[in-house]
C-alpha cells in the first residue's frame, strides 16, 4: 500500500465503512413502505464519530437527489442539518455550503430548518461538567474555532440570502427565538450580540429590527442593576481588597487569602456586579459596532452614520424614552452624536419637537425633557452656541406656557396638569448649573445680559411654582448660582415651600401625598455617572463631570453625599437626591410607533468590526 507523502494526521481514510445502499435507492424503498434502511441511514448520520469523508459522501449523495427530498423526508433532512460541519475540513465545509444552496434551492420548505441550524450556532456549544455528582452545563469558552466556526455561519447564511431573497423576513423571528436568555454568561451574550450585529452588516433591511431586539434585551439588564446597587457592589469589593491588605500586614501568615484577594476582579476591567458585567460586555460590542460602520478607513462616512442615527433614534423613540431610569443603554446614542455635531444638533431637535407636541403623552414629553436637559449639561462636545440655541427654544416655551395659564383656572401647581412644563423647567435650571461658566466665560458683561434677558425670574415666581416640585439639590444649586450673579433671589420661595406639603397628586412613587423632600415628577437624568468601567473608556472623553464650585457665594447649597467623593465618583450633586426606582419599560401606547421612521440600509462593512476576535 502506497503511504509516501500522505498526511496521516489531516487526511481521512481512503475508504469508509457504510451501510445499507445509496441514498436513492434508501428514499425509493422509504416510497414503497421498507423503511430499514432510511432509519440505518438517519442512525449512521447521526454518528458522532462520523469521518469527514462520510460526511462528504453522504451530501454529495444529498445534492444528486435533492428534489426528491419532499416534506416527507423531513426527519432525515433534520438529522442531515445536524452534521458537524463547522470547524471540520474546508472540503467538508465547501460541500455542507453545497448541500444547504441546493436544498433551499429545490426545497424551500426546508428555508426555516437551515436558518434555525445556522442561528443555533452564533454562540459558543455548552459543555457538561459533573461536579459531585451534579451536572454543570456552561459555554465552552476555550474553543479556539469560535471566529472559524462564525465566520462559516455568515457564509451559510449570505450563500441562503443568495438563493432565496425572502430569506430576511423569515430570518428575524428566528434571530429573536434563539437569543439566549439575559442570564447566560456574558461569553454566551457577547457571541450572540457580535453575530446579530454581523448580520445587520450584510443584510441592511435587518439592522433597525436587529437594533431593536438587542436593545430591548440590554434594557432589561439595564433597569435590573441600578446605578446606586452597581456602586456599592464595586465599593464592597474594594473595601474587602483593603481590608485583605491589611491583614496580609498582620502579624499572621495569610498567603493563602492573599492570593484569593489578588485574584479578585476589584480594580481590574472587570465588573463585580454580574449583570453590570453582562451589560458592561454588551455596551463594548454595540459600540465598537457603532464606531466601525459609521468610519471608513479611520474618516467618518456621512451618509452611512446618518443611516445609522435615524435607526438607532426610532429605536430610541419605541424602547429607551419610555423607559424609566435606565442608566447606560442610551449612552450608544450619546456616543454615536459625538462623531458630528450636526448629529447632536438633530437629536436636540427631535427630543425638542416630542416635548412640545400635544400628540404624546405627558410621560414621553416629560422624559424628553428630561433627555434634553441632560445632554445639554453632560455632553461636553456642544459648544456654547448650541445650548444658548436650546435655551432660546426652551425658555420662551415656558414663558408661552405661563401666560397661557396664568390667568386660567388651573393656574397652580399639580404635576399631573403641567407635568411636561415642569419637567422642561428643571432641564432649563440643570443645563444653566453645569453651563453657566461657559455662557460667562470670554465676556462676563454679555454673558449676564443674556442670562437677564432670559427673564428666569418670570419662571420662578409664576403661580404653577416650579421649585416646589424640582429636585432640591437642582433647585438649591440653581437658586445659589443664580444669587450669586443677582439674577433671581429663590430663597424666599424655596422656604416657604419647604413649610407646605405638596397637594395630593398622582404619583408612581406612590402614596398620597408627595412632600419636598422626595421626587415627585419621578424625573431622572438620563446621562448621570456612566459606571461601567471597560465601554466606559469611550465614554469618559466625552462627558462633562460636575466640578463643585468653589465660590463662597454657594457654600449654602445642600447637597447629600451617601460618602466622600473620590476620582471615580467625583462628579454628581445629585448623589442620594433621586431615589432608585426600577426601570418599567412598555409606557408608549401603540399609536405611538406610528411616528417611527421608515427603514434605511447601509454601505460595505467594516473590516474592523467583522475581523474583531473573540
Amino acid at each position: 500500500m502506497e503511504i509516501e507523502g500522505r498526511d496521516f494526521m489531516n487526511t481521512p481514510p481512503l475508504k469508509t465503512v457504510r451501510f445499507g445502499g445509496n441514498v436513492v435507492a434508501t428514499l425509493a424503498k422509504f416510497k414503497q413502505g421498507d423503511t430499514s434502511d432510511y432509519e440505518l441511514l438517519k442512525h449512521q448520520l447521526a454518528d458522532p464519530d462520523i469521518k469527514d469523508a462520510q460526511i462528504i459522501n453522504w451530501l454529495q449523495e444529498f445534492r444528486n437527489c435533492v428534489t426528491q427530498l419532499s416534506k416527507d423526508h423531513e426527519q432525515l433532512i433534520y438529522v442531515a442539518l445536524r452534521l458537524p460541519w463547522l470547524g471540520r475540513s474546508p472540503a467538508v465545509v465547501e460541500e455542507y455550503l453545497s448541500f444547504l444552496s441546493n436544498l433551499v434551492s429545490a426545497q424551500t420548505v426546508y428555508l426555516r430548518a437551515c436558518l434555525k441550524m445556522v442561528v443555533s450556532n452564533f454562540k459558543p456549544k455548552r459543555v457538561k461538567i459533573c461536579e459531585g455528582g451534579v451536572d454543570i452545563s456552561d459555554s465552552d469558552d476555550d474553543d479556539e474555532n469560535l471566529p472559524r466556526s462564525f465566520d462559516q455561519c455568515h457564509q451559510a447564511l449570505q450563500l441562503i440570502g443568495r438563493y432565496v431573497p425572502s430569506t430576511s423576513c423569515f430570518l428575524m423571528p428566528i434571530l429573536i427565538e434563539n437569543f439566549p436568555f439575559v442570564q447566560k454568561s456574558s461569553r454566551t451574550l457577547e457571541c450572540y450580540v457580535h453575530n446579530l450585529l454581523r448580520v445587520a452588516v450584510y443584510i441592511p433591511s435587518l439592522r433597525r429590527d436587529v437594533l431593536e431586539l438587542i436593545i430591548s434585551r440590554m434594557l432589561k439588564l439595564d433597569v435590573s442593576a441600578p446605578r446606586g446597587e452597581i456602586e456599592e457592589v464595586e465599593e464592597n469589593t474594594v473595601q474587602q481588597e483593603l481590608k485583605g491588605e491589611q491583614e496580609e500586614e498582620g502579624l499572621f501568615d495569610m498567603d493563602e487569602d492573599v492570593c484569593s484577594v489578588k485574584s479578585s476582579p476589584a480594580g481590574t476591567n472587570v465588573m463585580v456586579h454580574p449583570v453590570a458585567e453582562r451589560l458592561d460586555t454588551l455596551m463594548v460590542v454595540l459600540l465598537a459596532f457603532i464606531k466601525d460602520m459609521c468610519h471608513v478607513n479611520g474618516c467618518l462616512d456621512v451618509e452611512r452614520t446618518k443611516d445609522l442615527y435615524k435607526d438607532l433614534v426610532c429605536v430610541f423613540d419605541k424602547l429607551i424614552l419610555p423607559t424609566h431610569a435606565s442608566c447606560h443603554v442610551q449612552y450608544a446614542l450619546f456616543y454615536l452624536c459625538s462623531f458630528r455635531l450636526a448629529l447632536a444638533e438633530a437629536f436636540l431637535e427631535h427630543l425638542w419637537r416630542l416635548l412640545q407636541s400635544q400628540s404624546h403623552p405627558a410621560v414621553l414629553r416629560q422624559s424628553a425633557a428630561g433627555y434634553m436637559g441632560s445632554f445639554l449639561a453632560r455632553a461636553n462636545f456642544l459648544p456654547v452656541a448650541t445650548v444658548r440655541a436650546c435655551l432660546d427654544l426652551l425658555v420662551p416655551w415656558l414663558h408661552l406656557y405661563i401666560d397661557s395659564q396664568d390667568s386660567g383656572s388651573r393656574a397652580y401647581c399639580d404635576i399631573t396638569l403641567h407635568g411636561p412644563f415642569y419637567n422642561a423647567c428643571q432641564a432649563v435650571f440643570y443645563t444653566l448649573i453645569f453651563r453657566h461658566r461657559s455662557i460667562l466665560e470670554g465676556n462676563m458683561k454679555k454673558g449676564l445680559a443674556y442670562l437677564q434677558s432670559l427673564n428666569l425670574e418670570r419662571i420662578v415666581m409664576c403661580q404653577l411654582n416650579p421649585l416646589k416640585v424640582c429636585l432640591p439639590a437642582v433647585t438649591n444649586m440653581f437658586a445659589a448660582i443664580t444669587r450669586k450673579y443677582q439674577l433671581v433671589f429663590c430663597y424666599t420661595i424655596i422656604e416657604r415651600n419647604n413649610r407646605h406639603v405638596l397637594p395630593v397628586v398622582r404619583s408612581s412613587v406612590g402614596g398620597d401625598c408627595v412632600s419636598t423632600n422626595t421626587n415627585p415628577l419621578d424625573s431622572f437624568f438620563p446621562f448621570d455617572p456612566y459606571v461601567l468601567k471597560r465601554s466606559s473608556k469611550l465614554i469618559e472623553p466625552l462627558y462633562q463631570v460636575w466640578e463643585e464650585p468653589a465660590d463662597t457665594e454657594v457654600d449654602t447649597v445642600t447637597t447629600k453625599r451617601v460618602r466622600p467623593c473620590s476620582d471615580a465618583d467625583e462628579d454628581d450633586f445629585l448623589r442620594g437626591e433621586t431615589p432608585e426606582t426600577k426601570g418599567v419599560m412598555g409606557m408608549t401606547p401603540g399609536s405611538y410607533e406610528s411616528h417611527l421612521h421608515s427603514p434605511s440600509s447601509v454601505g460595505s462593512p467594516p473590516i474592523s468590526f467583522l475581523q474583531r476576535p473573540f
